[in-house]
């Protein structure tokens, strides 16, 4: 991969972290019988927590 001129070329943590949990869903889907992942299934693998499950509040 080429640098663009003028970035650092370090790495991009958020990019770095896409390619992660795109690998996990990858991973996940080669596992079940399945034609595709329930969206429960995505949720579990791409570690979504619901809302209010952390103590969020909703204030309209």
């Amino acid at each position: 991969m080429v640098s663009q001129p003028g970035s650092s070329g370090g790495q991009d943590p958020v990019a770095l972290i896409e390619i992660d949990l795109y690998g996990e869903l990858m991973i996940a889907a080669s596992s079940v019988d399945e034609e595709r992942l329930s969206p429960d299934r995505i949720d579990e693998v791409l570690r979504v927590v619901p809302r209010g499950a952390r103590g969020d509040t909703d204030r309209g």
